[in-house]
């Protein structure tokens, strides 16, 4: 936490000067005799009362002077807001490994229900776009904040032959505001300043066998200013799924999925249920969709402020109906 006037909290210097006070007034004689008609009911609310109780009033005013020094210095705290500047591309593998049952009822359709979830907890105003890929990547929907069209298209993927995880990455970069697509055979031109916030949530359960490596996609990435997280579903041993009358072996390569993380500054995550995969989607819109930015919180200490005197009046009120009853 900051402060725009922080001359404001030499104020503070004299809550210690006030305690000493307040003590001195406690301990100080009377000048003068108490008159009670009623001693014995004066000595037995002494006794019944805690100690304790009537310092109360007396510090719950100490933190309401405090909350007031605080608010008048005016603090800065980091709070979360919605990330609506960011632009968000979700890239699927779709390819026939995405068929295996081993999470029910089978591993596309536990990824478009979670993608489903992901797509409905981002702030609204954020824009989300979907790339599906398999032996070639497709962008299905680009950036838009219209909820509806994404979740109709997520709805709507098929599988497909192959995994081409390089050109996932790369459809769903260039998807991106502010990222130019290259002609054939020619590089990339860095993004010119100012860069829009761009993010990629790459899911694949398998190993990229077409089109572009990987890594080298993550490069490009980098070099664009996109954080990629991965996520990576079923098992690195493997499992055999039957397509056709045949087995196939498939397994997932999570070397690949975390160096593409670890190269763009984002992070891989591991799913082997649909309910861990759930999980995964919603801490990423939590990630992706909120930001901490500095916003100055002087109300705030000034409502606490309002509260602990309402708070100090009122204990002091409660203490002296006791005495009278």
């Amino acid at each position: 936490m900051t402060f725009q006037w922080p001359l404001m909290l030499l104020g503070l210097v004299a809550l210690p000067v006030l305690a000493a006070v307040y003590v001195w007034a406690l301990r100080r004689p009377a000048r003068a005799p108490v008159a009670h008609t009623q001693l014995a009911l004066l000595a037995q609310a002494v006794a019944t009362s805690s100690p304790w109780r009537r310092h109360i009033p007396a510090v719950l005013a100490a933190l309401a002077l405090t909350a007031v020094l605080l608010a008048m210095a005016r603090p800065v705290a980091p709070l979360p807001v919605p990330a609506v500047q960011n632009t968000v591309v979700l890239s699927i593998d779709v390819s026939r490994s995405m068929l295996a049952d081993d999470i029910p009822p089978s591993r596309i359709e536990a990824a478009k229900t979670a993608a489903r979830e992901f797509v409905r907890a981002v702030p609204q105003g954020l824009k989300v776009g979907l790339v599906s890929f398999s032996s070639y990547a497709t962008l299905i929907i680009p950036p838009t904040a219209d909820r509806q069209r994404v979740l109709e298209a997520i709805d709507l993927l098929s599988t497909e032959f192959a995994t081409a995880i390089g050109d996932g990455l790369l459809e769903a970069v260039w998807a991106l505001p502010g990222r130019q697509r290259p002609a054939p055979g020619a590089a990339a031109a860095p993004p010119q300043p100012p860069v829009p916030p761009g993010t990629v949530v790459l899911l694949s359960d398998g190993q990229s066998n077409r089109g572009t490596i990987p890594q080298d996609a993550a490069r490009v990435a980098r070099e664009q200013d996109v954080k990629v997280y991965t996520i990576g579903v079923g098992t690195p041993e493997g499992t055999f799924l039957s397509l056709g009358g045949r087995s196939i072996w498939v397994r997932l390569d999570e070397a690949t999925l975390q160096e593409i993380a670890e190269m763009t500054g984002g992070r891989y995550y591991h799913a082997t249920s649909a309910s861990e995969l759930r999980r995964v989607y919603r801490q990423l819109s939590r990630t992706i969709g909120w930001e901490a930015r500095p916003t100055e919180v002087s109300a705030l200490a000034a409502g606490a402020a309002a509260l602990l005197l309402v708070g100090a009046v009122g204990v002091s009120l409660l203490g002296v109906h006791r005495l009278q009853g």
